[in-house]
């Protein structure tokens, strides 16, 4: 019986298939939570996590200093690949408009810094309770349009994207 690979898509650009069997063979130590030590055929990588998405099945990590956003697939998503179909359809979006007037309580974005679907974006207080808004796509920060504690109202750009 053959055994089965994890896939793993980095950088939305390269597959990679590992087994369970080549997993366990990486020396691997870590001395920190999110920080580890791996030697791989004579070579030396430190990696560092960023960000981890159970979610999204995304990991975001630095491999000696250079960025890698890895995507994990289970068996049901090689499944539905393998059928011809998706599973979702990602939305390169332009702005990001007040869903209801409000005031801006938090910014957790700056320019220039990627985000993908359910990235939170900001806070907007309307009604006496706090709406966490979040990316309905992917896009890179272009401008930031509103400012912490000021009043925004229904439909107002926020966040500019390329």
């Amino acid at each position: 019986m053959q055994e089965e690979a994890f896939h793993l898509r980095i950088n939305d650009k390269h597959d990679l298939f590992i087994t369970e069997e080549q997993a366990d063979q990486l020396d691997l130590v870590s001395p920190e939570p999110g920080v580890y030590h791996i030697l791989k055929d004579g070579k030396r990588y430190l990696a560092k996590l960023e960000k981890l998405d159970f979610a999204g099945k995304t990991i975001h990590l630095r491999v000696n200093e250079m960025p890698y956003a890895i995507r994990l697939y289970d068996r049901f998503d090689e499944l539905v690949r393998k059928m011809g179909l998706t599973t979702a359809v990602i939305h390169k979006i332009k702005d990001i408009k007040a869903p209801m007037p409000g005031m801006v309580l938090d910014i957790m974005v700056e320019p220039g810094q990627e985000v993908v679907h359910g990235d939170a974006l900001l806070v907007l207080e309307a009604m006496k309770m706090e709406n966490v808004i979040k990316s309905p796509g992917e896009g890179v920060i272009k401008a930031i349009k509103v400012e912490k504690g000021k009043a925004v109202d229904k439909g107002e750009v926020l966040i500019e994207l390329e």
